[in-house]
């Protein structure tokens, strides 16, 4: 008779790997079993330090989600624990109010990966995960329990009553009043919330875009499509800005008053330095403006994903007393609690999509001017990036390694006007170039794509880099 198997066994079976943001994987890895045992392998190892009885769990709107949710739910109650089962909602609204009840939770989504596609976000009592949990989940190596037929709870409204309540007491008296603000919704968990959110500050909110079908929105690779109804919504409607986020609404998408959609990195750079934020953790790949504009005593630069930059703001939370983090996908990372005069705002560690867009919509309106304006007195370095799909993590990896040997092979294979004059491989590979141009290559951790980021003087020069490298990298 053959012996059960462990939480272990299941995982490394099913090909369900730990991407720069939670386990991510084809929904047809994520079958019930695999689910419990990626729920019962997290609670044992988080029992391992923490008391609890409760876990808190939410999902995005992806077609796979409620089954997975039901899955992880009736394998929580296998081992005696309680969901309280949040529905729809944004993952930082989940996790703020799992952190305030001192108890773990569980995100069921894929952020901005195609639908065919999902995932798992954990969260310990006190913040996201680091990467030494998450090799503890994988090695927890639990017995795994007799789990019941997949099921859910209710859903409670309560979680999303508590992130409304951190806007709305931070930003108080309707800052946004006489403001018309277009909410691109598509099929963002925080879609209502969101447009809620801004009418209780005092905003016209225009909704816009509203899917019922899945759309997977990259806030760091824009399509053109997006970048075109961006424009024609802004004339249309006379908007003073324009919200979106990814699917899970960690990620800002934020457009000044002509609908152009704003850079993540440069949106969280003016978020930091208006909270007056005192030190900074932020990936390599974000724009160098960051230091340039001299507002930060300190700028700490790691690895890509949310994880390295956690561990950046701990360093920093030892010297520092006001410190967040952002990455250049816009989200945003509160690491101190912020007081203004009998206001407050909670620490938040892990991303989050709507104080960086909410800080600059009310700085610009409180200032009486357009948004665009906030953005012109920063140093002139313009990023772009976009991706190479179905480009396989091996191939990538292959590549990068001859180029980081030999950086005149990759002056070469993608036709670059100046000299490479520094290689980082903090994360990928950036060659900054002797005109000061930036190209950087790195693997996604989350899907079998090729970044590339790049910096330049004007955002023309940006674009054109970029499209100049994936072109060349789609020829290899």
């Amino acid at each position: 008779m053959s012996l059960p198997r462990s939480t272990s066994d299941i995982i490394n079976d099913s090909g369900i790997s730990f991407g720069t943001s939670g386990a991510r994987g084809l929904v047809e890895q994520f079958t019930e079993e695999v689910c419990a045992a990626f729920t019962v392998a997290f609670i044992t190892a988080m029992q391992r330090s923490f008391s609890f009885k409760r876990i808190a769990l939410g999902m995005d709107r992806r077609p796979s989600s409620p089954s997975m949710a039901a899955a992880c739910t009736s394998a929580a109650q296998a081992l005696e624990i309680t969901v309280d089962d949040y529905g729809v909602l944004p993952t930082p609204a989940l996790a703020l109010k799992a952190m305030a009840d001192g108890i773990p939770c569980i995100m069921i989504t894929g952020s901005h990966i195609p639908f065919d596609r999902n995932g798992i976000k954990f969260y310990r009592p006190d913040g996201e995960i680091s990467k030494q949990d998450e090799a503890d989940i994988l090695l927890a190596n639990a017995p795994m329990p007799d789990v019941l037929p997949a099921k859910r709870n209710s859903v409670s409204d309560a979680a999303n009553q508590t992130y409304a309540e951190r806007f709305t007491t931070w930003f108080p008296d309707k800052p946004l009043k006489g403001w018309r603000v277009g909410l691109y919704q598509h099929s963002a968990a925080g879609r209502d919330l969101s447009a809620h959110i801004m009418d209780e500050l005092g905003a016209e909110v225009v909704i816009l875009g509203r899917s019922e079908a899945f759309v997977p929105v990259d806030t760091e690779a824009v399509s053109e499509a997006d970048q075109a109804k961006g424009r024609a919504w802004a004339k249309q409607h006379n908007l003073h800005a324009l919200l979106s986020t990814d699917g899970d609404g960690d990620r800002p998408l934020i457009g000044d008053e002509t609908g152009t959609w704003q850079r993540g990195d440069i949106v969280g750079l003016l978020c930091a330095r208006t909270l007056n934020i005192e030190a900074l953790a932020v990936p390599v790949s974000c724009n160098t403006a960051i230091e340039a504009c001299g507002a930060f005593e300190h700028v700490q630069r790691t690895r890509i994903g949310s994880p390295f930059v956690l561990a950046g703001m701990a360093e920093l939370n030892q010297t520092y007393t006001r410190v967040a983090g952002f990455e250049a996908n816009g989200g945003f990372l509160l690491g101190s609690m912020l007081n203004v005069e009998s206001r407050y705002l909670t620490a938040l560690p892990t991303r989050d999509a709507l104080l960086p867009a909410l800080t600059l919509m009310v700085t610009a309106a409180n200032q009486a001017v357009p948004i665009s304006k906030l953005f012109a007195d920063l140093p002139a370095r313009y990023t772009a990036s976009d991706r190479l799909q179905d480009f396989s993590t091996e191939r990538s990896q292959a590549l990068l390694a001859k180029w980081q040997a030999m950086p005149s092979l990759l002056q070469q294979a993608l036709a670059l006007q100046a000299s490479i004059a520094v290689i980082d491989t903090t994360d990928g590979l950036r060659a900054t170039l002797e005109n000061g141009d930036i190209v950087h290559l790195r693997p996604s951790g989350n899907a079998p794509e090729l970044r590339c980021y790049c910096e330049s003087n004007t955002q023309m020069e940006a674009t054109l880099l970029v499209q100049q490298s994936l072109n060349a990298l789609a020829k290899l």
